[in-house]
């Protein structure tokens, strides 16, 4: 008897671990806020839903290339202005509906919308018409060349939705992509399965879970037990090499586009003062944040550029590491005795801990900031939209975002006119050393500005099960894209 019963349950433990090899379980620190990449700033949204559930008609590969999405090709004008997509032919939403051009249309529009709650809105900008030709083209002109427009529509702020969708988005998203929404578990999971009649090459995966483990700690025990496949973004860099000396794992650590930044309220005093911000950036230590908080995974920025982009300029100089001289600064402000101000801090790891360091380095110098721990959500409604905070930290993890800072409805108030002309300049050159040039200025103007503390680019630790094969090593945006994600036969 004791045989019979060790033979079943053996038996069904090969079959369901037979089973377990078409589905993954993906653990991330952060539960998206809602289901809508067009309309929400939160990085966990494309984390989840980016090539996963939504596509656009160009979209990033790993290496963080631009490739054709679900337009199949297109054709620019000679003078830069139109552009004429072709679509794929066959792609449906998983609601069934054809994905046509009046949906490209569709998407555009609304995110040109003067009521779009877009985040990215300023990606659009240029666009002055969209044009249905047939169900499978459509025309997009520009109101001046923009060099970046294929870049633009690859971000997932791009994305194809429908009409026939949109007003049930945030909860019950609806996409072309080869994974379609299953079920959301607020505050545990989110669970996708493969979509059957996806346009492309079907996902080795059948199902796919995200869960939520914001807690550095819980996620280390959710790993170690096997609770998850893999955990990317772990954020408990201190743990690293214990997984890396067991054989169930592999760890992969990897580059983002995340320029980690402490952010100034431009628009508020003191920080309007841009000796007092200068005066807030030579406070800080950034190896000393990198080490304390990152267990040394990161790399010190002195602006808001990748280091890995060929177009980066080393401007580290421009904010070394000098309380006695942040002292002077606030003097010259007329604050010799300092100021208290909030330090809002996120959920991330990289907040959290990073903004113990920061306060302590502030108060060296006469700044007390008062830490204020907020959820994600709270993030969103009171720093992104709002502009209630003094201090705050933040991964902008968007690739080569450097034009949010002609934006001076951003949350961090930037405003001037100097930069908006470089970007402007910049849109409308396509020449190579042109736009180096360009880059270059753009990065040095936002850092002898001091518009804000710059800090590190964020790594992306991610630990995974011996076995799964596909995974990003790099995050070229903020994706976790499941599409060519498999098990090791």
């Amino acid at each position: 008897m004791f045989r019979i019963l060790t033979a079943t349950a053996t038996a069904m433990l090969m079959a369901g671990a037979a089973a377990a090899q078409d589905s993954v379980r993906i653990a991330i620190q952060l539960e998206p806020p809602n289901l809508d990449p067009t309309g929400g700033a939160a990085q966990a949204i494309d984390s989840v839903l980016y090539s996963n559930v939504f596509e656009g008609l160009t979209r990033f590969e790993a290496d963080g290339s631009v490739v054709p999405g679900l337009a199949q090709s297109w054709e620019i004008s000679d003078d830069g202005l139109t552009y004429t997509f072709r679509l794929r032919e066959g792609v449906t939403f998983h609601d069934g509906t054809t994905m046509d051009a009046e949906d490209v249309k569709f998407s555009y529009d609304r995110a040109m919308a003067e009521d779009s709650i877009n985040a990215q809105k300023g990606l659009f900008a240029d666009i002055a018409e969209v044009t249905v030709i047939d169900p499978a083209t459509v025309e997009v002109t520009l109101s001046r060349p923009n060099g970046s427009f294929l870049f633009n529509m690859a971000w997932g702020d791009a994305v194809i939705v429908a009409p026939e969708s949109v007003d049930d988005i945030a909860s019950d998203p609806v996409g072309t992509g080869p994974f379609m929404f299953d079920r959301w578990v607020q505050g545990d999971r989110i669970e996708l399965v493969r979509y059957e009649g996806y346009w492309g090459e079907a996902p080795a995966l059948a199902r796919a879970t995200f869960r939520f483990i914001a807690d550095p700690t819980a996620a280390f025990a959710a790993v170690m037990a096997e609770d998850v496949d893999a955990f990317v973004g772990f954020p408990a860099p201190e743990n690293l090499v214990q997984f890396e000396a067991d054989p169930r794992f592999q760890v992969l650590v990897g580059n983002t586009e995340g320029e980690t930044i402490l952010a100034m309220n431009n628009a508020v005093a003191p920080f309007d003062d841009p000796l007092v911000r200068e005066a807030v950036a030579l406070a800080i230590d950034r190896q000393a944040i990198i080490d304390g908080a990152m267990f040394g995974q990161g790399t010190p920025i002195g602006t808001h550029f990748a280091p890995h982009n060929p177009d980066y300029l080393d401007l580290l100089d421009l904010s070394p590491h000098d309380p006695d001289r942040a002292r002077e600064l606030l003097a010259e402000a007329g604050l010799p005795d300092g100021f208290a101000t909030t330090l809002k801090l996120p959920p991330p790891s990289y907040a959290r801990r990073g903004g113990e360091i920061i306060a302590s380095q502030l108060r060296e110098v006469g700044i007390e900031a008062d830490i204020q721990n907020i959820e994600w959500a709270q993030w969103i409604e009171e720093v992104f939209t709002n502009g209630d905070f003094g201090l705050t930290i933040v991964s902008h993890t968007e690739p080569m975002d450097i034009g949010i800072y002609a934006d001076p409805d951003y949350y961090f108030a930037y405003d001037n006119p100097d930069f908006r002309d470089v970007m402007e300049a910049l849109s409308a050159t396509t020449d190579p050393v042109a736009r180096t040039d360009l880059l270059h200025r753009a990065q040095t103007i936002i850092a002898e500005d001091h518009v804000n503390a710059y800090l590190f680019e964020l790594a992306i630790p991610t630990v995974a099960q011996a076995g799964l094969r596909g995974l990003w090593l790099n995050q070229p945006t903020a994706a976790v894209d499941l599409t060519g994600v498999s098990w090791a036969e």
